[in-house]
């Protein structure tokens, strides 16, 4: 299929998914599973809306710095999406002069766009052109950032997630030796206790031990002076007798 009719297949996508707020390869993948009445999008089709979509940063950046006082959202959504498509073509299309991009994006402006879009599309595109090189190089000096930027934030996100483990692992640490050290301790206080009531046993029985004797002996002591000898008790009732 020519690739006149690949564009406007592209643009016609393109535009829908602007206009509906969606991304441009969800729509794509809808429109390459269920193509209804229409024909299957063409390869060159799919190639521009990959395309678009993966520079849309870049081509945006470059066409809005082409616009110079005018803003790329500002655009009606045709125009935009005819010049991200043709601006595509120019600067990551090597299959594809820029001219023939530039001429192509026109014709379909004349037939799809209002009358001042061709003369706009051309001087726009044709800054485009100059600045091919340039827009590429910023474009991967951009994606070179932000890979570095990730790969910083990866880094950090690893260190924070060791420093975590490392913390977590001395906390169990010490919280180990501490219930050794409580443990420890109990069962030291249980050995004091145990020894202190074993000696304040002895001590008891100690004590009993004397009071027994000591009272024993007092009583016996007692009972002597109660209880007479009964040889006295004779002696003097025989002298009493005399």
């Amino acid at each position: 299929m020519a690739r006149s009719t690949a564009r406007k297949r592209a643009l016609n996508t393109l535009f829908e998914a602007d206009v509906r707020g969606q991304e441009f390869t969800d729509l794509l993948t809808e429109r390459i599973a269920y193509p209804g009445a229409q024909t299957p999008l063409p390869d060159y089709a799919i190639e521009i809306v990959h395309g678009v979509s993966a520079h849309r940063r870049t081509l945006d950046k470059a066409l809005g710095d082409a616009l110079e006082s005018w803003e790329v959202k500002r655009m009606p959504a045709v125009d935009r999406n005819l010049a991200r498509m043709a601006a595509w073509e120019i600067v990551y299309n090597d299959e594809i002069p820029a001219g023939v991009a530039i001429n192509e994006a026109i014709a379909l402006a004349k037939t799809y766009a209002g009358d001042d879009t061709p003369d706009l599309l051309f001087g726009v595109l044709s800054t485009v052109e100059k600045n091919a090189d340039a827009i590429r190089t910023e474009e991967i000096e951009w994606q070179e950032k932000r890979a570095a930027e990730a790969a910083a934030q990866a880094q950090k996100d690893e260190e924070e997630a060791q420093a975590d483990t490392s913390s977590t692992s001395e906390t169990s640490g010490e919280n180990t030796r501490s219930e050794t050290n409580l443990s420890n301790l109990s069962f030291a206080d249980f050995s004091i206790s145990n020894t202190s009531s074993e000696d304040s046993a002895d001590s008891t029985e100690s004590t009993e031990s004397v009071d027994f004797a000591e009272s024993t002996e007092s009583s016996e002591s007692k009972n002597e002076d109660a209880f007479p000898d009964p040889h006295n008790n004779t002696d003097e009732a025989l002298n009493s007798d005399n």
